[in-house]
């Protein structure tokens, strides 16, 4: 995608810049070159730079800075922070009621405290932003059209901006060439005095007080590169950066104290002649730094090295006590984003996944030019740009190990004005997406597939119309993809499921004001393509497939007693409650509520001893994901467990019958599989050993169970796509009472 075609989408047609040194300079040839026939003005006390700037043509008009402002669509202050509040009575004066503002400064607290004492409409079209880009250069002269291509754009959206204000702003940068990302602006000012500010000072500092040494003179005679490369942000703008540490004192000091306090320990180090120590904690750092260059020089490759195989050790025994929350749900979280960002408004989440799959579904959007600040905590905020509103992507989006995301993905995007290309890990490009390719094109869908089936998905933009489909296998992904394709196809969609599937898709458009005809209970789910969907808030609730490795941790283990919080309690995901129960555990529910049109509760479970059961065909696909964790239960049950009607399991992260199978295997279980199940002789006891979890993080955890059973210790291999679903999995479990070391190969 060529960079004057994602430029295309800039609504503002008039631009003024005000401050036409190095950054704002570079905006203005980077416009200029991206939207020739763009006009751009600016205002700077610099004459020569204004004069310089007309005559090569990057300025197309000129004048005071109140002609300026009263005719410029969209308004850069690119002036030093604490000058920039000075310039807000002239932008409200004089600006036009419809014009959209933002700044690059690296300070953004103080524009709050600016803008609470300014008109409410003004300040919801203040969108401050931040290009992580720059020189020691300074000056118009210094201006580089390329400066922002491929560097990262921090916005820091007010809470009261408008979606649309910083949609305008995000495609600003996207024009530029820049990698659009979002922060709070007190979270921006603590990451830029620690990355950016701290630095900044230190490099100051060194060298004024290498000058006054006694032998100042030979010092600078004889440094060399390190020195140089040290030392080279001190030759920034002086007054810029004394403004920036007035203007971000709070952050910088507290992380000064910090740094204050490390060069102490370093100095007891070197005092104590600590050789060892040293070289440990400088190994690290250069570890770690280059990382940090290898993420820019090499993404693919330091995204490959971040995903280094680790493993598991448990030890036999433990108990399980205790009141946990577990991580968000990583459906909900999914289709949070996914709707979020083509809602128009700004949507509010809290609970959200901050796992692996889920981030990279937030990159995805952010991709497509969406704003997306956070999570922080937990808490994200999505500033939709509507139905019709998503940019082209400039490069492959990566969905990692997240079949959902990637199936779900690839239905809307079947139905874009624009081509993209959805790639994923090892693992994920295994796995089949017939099964959505070949409904999706019965609407009108051109997808490329590789010969095998399996991704990566090339899509080419086309018109849909609607279809009805009778699914094959209950598939929520499958059905979630034709949904979200029929969102924009002509006519109607209708889905027909052989059996009842999750339906998180459905109770989300409605919470996002969309029209459904029919849906759980019923088999039947049909919407008309058209509409529209309005920015909501959404609490997502603890992940139930999460929940399950501690519901069968405590089910199994002889005087636990555990509650777990905030559990979603869909009624197409309990099938793991059911299942249980009829095993003989003890499962209480309180505390029933619903928010955001998702059902929740408390689950208190107690250990009981377990009996083998028939699994009811018509759970399986209520229980899908939860299986693995399920295989532990039986095998800790009296007597035989049997599951038929479960192909599904063969086809996610791994075959998970047989990388099930093969485990217990080793555990000492005697089972028998089948192409759609397994049987499994329970109550004999588990042993140790060393387990392959193929990759897949719902083996990997279930495993990490067994261990409260076991007989000796168990070493699971390829744990480290746990990130992916259940970040902080390890912690938790041993907040419960689990035996599990986390290992680095």
């Amino acid at each position: 995608m060529s960079l004057l075609n994602t430029a295309a989408a800039l609504n503002s047609q008039r631009i003024c810049i005000v401050g036409l040194g190095m950054i704002g300079g570079s905006i203005a040839r980077g416009l200029r070159r991206a939207l020739p026939d763009l006009t751009i003005s600016a205002v700077d006390q610099d004459a020569e730079a204004l004069k310089t700037a007309w005559e090569d043509g990057t300025l197309t008009a000129s004048g005071s800075i109140e002609e300026l402002l009263s005719s410029a669509d969209l308004v850069i202050l690119a002036v030093p922070p604490l000058t920039l509040p000075n310039f807000l009575a002239q932008l409200q004066t004089h600006a036009q009621s419809h014009a959209v503002f933002t700044d690059v400064g690296s300070v953004k607290t103080h524009i709050i405290e600016a803008l609470a004492d300014c008109d409410a409409n003004f300040a919801s079209r203040f969108v401050p932003g931040h290009p992580i880009a720059g020189s020691e250069k300074s000056g118009y002269l210094a201006a580089n059209p390329d400066l922002f291509a491929g560097r990262k754009l921090i916005l820091t959206p007010l809470p009261q901006n408008s979606a649309a204000a910083a949609a305008e702003v995000n495609r600003l940068w996207r024009a530029l060439g820049a990698e659009v990302l979002g922060m709070s602006p007190s979270r921006h000012d603590e990451v830029l005095a620690a990355t950016s500010h701290l630095p900044h000072l230190l490099a100051y500092a060194i060298v004024d007080l290498l000058l006054h040494q006694d032998s100042s003179e030979d010092i600078f005679r004889y440094a060399a590169g390190g020195f140089a490369d040290f030392s080279r942000v001190a030759s920034s703008n002086a007054q810029m950066w004394s403004d920036v540490f007035v203007a971000n004192a709070e952050a910088t000091e507290k992380v000064l104290d910090q740094y204050i306090d490390y060069l102490r320990s370093l100095k007891a180090l070197i005092n104590q002649r600590a050789g060892e120590d040293l070289k440990t904690i400088f190994q690290r750092a250069k570890q770690t730094r280059d990382n940090f260059v290898l993420r820019i020089l090499n993404p693919a490759q330091a995204m490959a090295m971040n995903n280094t195989p680790s493993s598991y050790r448990i030890s036999p025994g433990g108990s399980v006590t205790g009141t946990i929350r577990v991580a968000g749900d990583k459906s909900i979280s999914h289709r949070s984003i996914i709707f979020g960002a083509l809602a128009k408004g700004v949507t509010r989440v809290t609970g959200f996944l901050e796992g692996e799959d889920a981030m990279n579904t937030v990159a995805a959007f952010r991709e497509m030019g969406v704003t997306v600040t956070g999570p922080e905590n937990g808490e994200l905020t999505i500033f939709g740009v509507g139905m019709q509103g998503l940019q082209p992507p400039r490069k492959p989006l990566y969905m990692g190990n997240s079949g959902t995301a990637m199936r779900l993905l690839a239905g809307l995007l079947a139905a874009q004005p624009f081509d993209s290309e959805l790639t994923g890990d090892e693992s994920l490009s295994g796995r089949p997406m017939e099964r959505i390719v070949k409904p999706l094109g019965q609407m009108g869908a051109s997808i490329e597939m590789s010969a095998a089936g399996t991704p990566p998905l090339r899509i080419t933009g086309a018109d849909l119309v609607g279809l009805s489909y009778d699914m094959p296998v209950a598939s929520a992904q499958v059905k979630s993809s034709l949904l979200l394709a029929g969102l924009f196809a002509e006519g109607k969609t209708s889905v027909t499921e052989p059996a009842i599937c999750r339906d998180h898709t459905e109770r989300m458009l409605r919470g996002f004001g969309y029209e459904l005809e029919g849906g759980y209970p019923e088999a039947v789910v049909t919407l008309f393509g058209g509409g529209s969907l309005q920015a909501t808030s959404i609490d997502v609730p603890a992940d139930i497939s999460s929940a399950a490795f501690f519901l069968v941790a405590a089910a199994i283990t002889p005087g636990s007693e555990l509650i777990l919080q905030h559990v979603g309690v869909n009624p197409t995901r309990t099938g793991i409650i059911e299942l249980l129960r009829q095993m003989g555990a003890r499962i209480e529910v309180s505390n029933e509520k619903e928010v955001g049109g998702e059902p929740v509760a408390d689950l208190t479970v107690r250990y009981s001893s377990l009996q083998g059961i028939e699994i009811d065909p018509a759970l399986v696909p209520l229980t899908i994901d939860e299986f693995p964790v399920l295989f532990v239960a039986a095998a800790c049950a009296d007597g035989r467990t049997v599951l038929r009607g479960a192909e599904e399991l063969r086809v996610k992260e791994s075959d998970r019958i047989e990388a099930m199978a093969e485990g217990l295997k080793t555990l000492g279980i005697e089972l028998e599989t089948f192409a759609d199940g397994i049987r499994i002789e329970g109550g004999t006891g588990l042993g140790g050993g060393i387990i392959d979890s193929h990759g897949d993080h719902r083996i990997a955890m279930a495993f990490a169970v067994a261990g409260l059973r076991a007989s000796a210790e168990i070493e699971i291999l390829n744990c480290q796509n746990v990130a992916t679903s259940f970040p902080g999995f390890v912690s938790q479990a041993t907040e419960v009472g689990l035996k599990i070391e986390e290992l680095s190969d």
